[in-house]
C-alpha cells in the first residue's frame, strides 16, 4: 500500500445531534458526510458555475498542506480542518515524517494551529510512511474529534493553544500559540491491543454522548497473520471522558486485509443504529446505545475468493429513509476489479444476506466511495473512474460518466449538481437527473483523493498538497 453514546432525542422521526436536527446542516460541514447518515448531499447555494486555479477566477484562497493529503476537510465554527503529512513543514522543531492535523481560518485561509504525531516505532506495518492523518475530523461544540496516524482517538480544542491549555491532558510536547490543545486521547493499540494494518483512518461519527470509530484492526506485513484477532473492530467512546462504552468483534480472525471503513448512524425502523462495513466483507448494524449486533449482510457472492473476486468493505454506508446503501472494494493498491453495490433493509435481524436484500447492482467496479442520494437518484463512483446514476428504488442504472482516471473520493450533490474529483486532479460537475449532462470540468493541478466539501457559500477541496477554497469573492 503506497497511499493510503446516549441515544439522542427523537421527535417526529428526526434525530438530534448536540441540539441540531440531523438533516444536512446548510451552514457548516462538521463531519465526514456532513451529518451522521453520511448522505453526501447539501442544499447550499451560491457556488460559482466555473472557477480556474491558474487565473484565480472564483478561487477565494489556497493554503499549503503536506505532500500527500487523504483526510477529507471539515468546516465548523469558522475553522477548516484537514489531515495531511509533515512535508509542508510548519514548525522546524517538529521535523521528520509525522501525521498532521491542520486548522485554518475559514474566511481567509490563515494557518491557525496544528497537531503532529510522530511515526510509530513498528513502522509501515501500522503507520505507513508519508500517509499522514487520514481521518476526517468531527466537530461539536468547540471540540474536534479525530483518529491519529498512531491509532489514537483524540479530542482537541478547536481554538488550539491560543486560549490556553485546557482539559485534563497537560503533557503536550508542543504548546506554542500555533499548536493544538489535546483534551483527551484514547490509544486503541495500548488499550485494546489493536494492530492497524498500514494506517488508522476511521472518521468518527457522534450520537448524543457516544463517538463511534472503526479500530482499523488488520493483518501484519505477511498479509496472512492477524496479530490481534481478539481486538474489537468497532468501538463506542464517551465524548466527555474518552472512556470506552462498548465494543464489538464480530469480524474476529476473518479479516481479509485491513479495516478502513467509517460508521454511519440513522433510524432504521424503530431503532437508531450504527452501521459499518468491515474487513471480512460484511456490513453490520448495531443498536446505537448498547452495541448489540442486530444484523449482518455478506456483500460478496458465496463462491467469491479473496483477493480476486471477494472484497472487503472500505466505503462508508449511507442511511436514507431507513435503507442502507453501500458498495464493496479493496485497497487501491490492489487495482481494479468487480464490485457490488447494495440497498439493504436493516429492519431485518440476524444474517440478512437474503432476507434484507432490496436490490443488488453488480455492474460497478471496486469502490471505496460513499454515495449521494438526492430526489430518488443514487450517485455512486467506483475506483475505475465511473460515476453511476441509479434509480434508488430499483437499482436500475440510468447513466454513467467516465472520469478517465481513478476515483478515491465520493460524489457529492450541492445545489442540484453532482461534483466529483479524480486522481488526475480534475473535478467534473454534472447536472442531477435521469439524463446525463456534463456542465463543467476543471483541473486543480494535482491528484484529488478527497471529496469536495460545501460550507457557507463556498466549496473546500483538498488536492495532494493544497487546501483550496472555491467561491465568489
Amino acid at each position: 500500500m503506497t497511499r493510503k453514546t446516549v441515544l439522542g432525542a427523537l421527535l417526529g422521526g428526526a434525530t438530534f445531534i448536540g441540539g441540531l436536527l440531523a438533516s444536512h446542516v446548510e451552514k457548516d460541514w462538521p463531519m465526514w458526510g456532513g451529518t451522521m447518515d453520511r448522505n453526501m448531499v447539501s442544499n447550499m447555494k451560491g457556488l460559482p458555475d466555473k472557477w480556474d486555479l491558474k487565473t484565480k477566477e472564483n478561487i477565494r484562497w489556497t493554503a499549503t498542506l503536506g505532500s500527500q493529503s487523504y483526510g477529507n476537510p471539515v468546516v465548523a465554527e469558522g475553522v477548516v480542518l484537514v489531515g495531511t503529512n509533515n512535508e509542508g513543514l510548519r514548525d522546524p522543531k517538529q521535523a521528520g515524517d509525522r501525521g498532521v492535523l491542520m486548522a485554518f481560518r475559514e474566511s481567509d485561509g490563515e494557518f491557525l494551529w496544528q497537531i503532529t504525531h510522530e511515526k510509530l516505532a513498528s513502522g509501515r506495518v501500522n503507520d505507513w510512511p508519508y500517509q499522514g492523518v487520514c481521518s476526517s475530523p468531527l466537530v461539536e461544540n468547540g471540540v474536534v474529534y479525530y483518529v491519529s496516524s498512531r491509532g489514537e482517538v483524540i479530542a482537541a480544542d478547536i481554538k488550539g493553544m491560543a486560549n490556553g491549555n485546557d482539559g485534563p491532558v497537560k503533557d503536550e510536547k508542543f504548546a506554542g500559540p500555533k499548536d493544538g490543545d489535546i483534551l483527551w486521547r484514547y490509544d486503541m493499540m495500548e488499550e485494546l491491543g489493536v494492530s492497524q494494518h498500514n494506517m488508522a483512518n476511521s472518521s468518527p461519527v457522534i450520537l448524543g454522548d457516544l463517538i463511534y470509530v472503526s479500530t482499523s484492526n488488520g493483518q501484519d506485513e505477511s498479509h496472512v497473520n492477524i496479530p490481534s484477532p481478539k481486538a474489537p473492530a468497532i468501538i463506542a467512546i464517551n465524548k466527555k471522558t474518552g472512556k470506552l462504552v462498548w465494543e464489538d468483534n464480530s469480524v474476529g480472525d476473518k479479516i481479509l486485509h485491513g479495516q478502513w471503513s467509517s460508521a454511519a448512524v440513522g433510524k432504521i425502523g424503530e431503532v437508531t443504529q450504527v452501521v459499518i462495513g468491515q474487513g471480512d466483507g460484511w456490513v453490520r448494524g448495531f443498536e446505537a446505545v448498547t452495541g448489540k449486533k442486530l444484523w449482518e449482510f455478506d456483500m460478496n457472492p458465496k463462491d467469491s475468493v479473496w483477493p480476486k473476486t471477494r472484497n472487503e468493505v472500505i466505503a462508508t454506508p449511507v442511511i436514507k429513509d431507513g435503507i442502507v446503501y453501500i458498495c464493496n472494494g479493496q485497497d487501491p493498491e490492489h487495482g481494479e476489479g468487480p464490485g457490488h453495490l447494495y440497498a439493504i433493509d436493516g429492519t431485518k435481524r440476524g444474517d440478512i444476506t437474503k432476507t434484507g436484500l432490496i436490490w443488488h447492482f453488480d455492474k460497478i467496479r471496486r469502490s471505496i466511495s460513499t454515495g449521494a442520494l438526492h430526489e430518488g437518484l443514487l450517485y455512486y463512483a467506483d475506483f475505475s473512474g465511473f460515476l453511476h446514476c441509479l434509480d434508488a428504488k430499483t437499482g436500475q442504472e440510468l447513466w454513467n460518466h467516465d472520469m478517465l482516471a481513478a476515483v478515491w473520493g465520493s460524489a457529492i450533490v450541492i445545489d442540484g449538481k453532482v461534483y466529483l474529483g479524480d486522481e488526475d486532479g480534475d473535478i467534473a460537475v454534472l447536472a442531477t437527473g435521469r439524463t446525463k449532462k456534463l456542465l463543467f470540468e476543471s483541473s486543480l493541478e494535482s491528484s484529488i483523493y478527497s471529496t469536495p466539501v460545501p460550507a457557507n457559500g463556498s466549496m473546500f477541496v483538498v488536492n495532494r498538497n493544497q487546501l483550496i477554497a472555491i467561491g465568489k469573492k
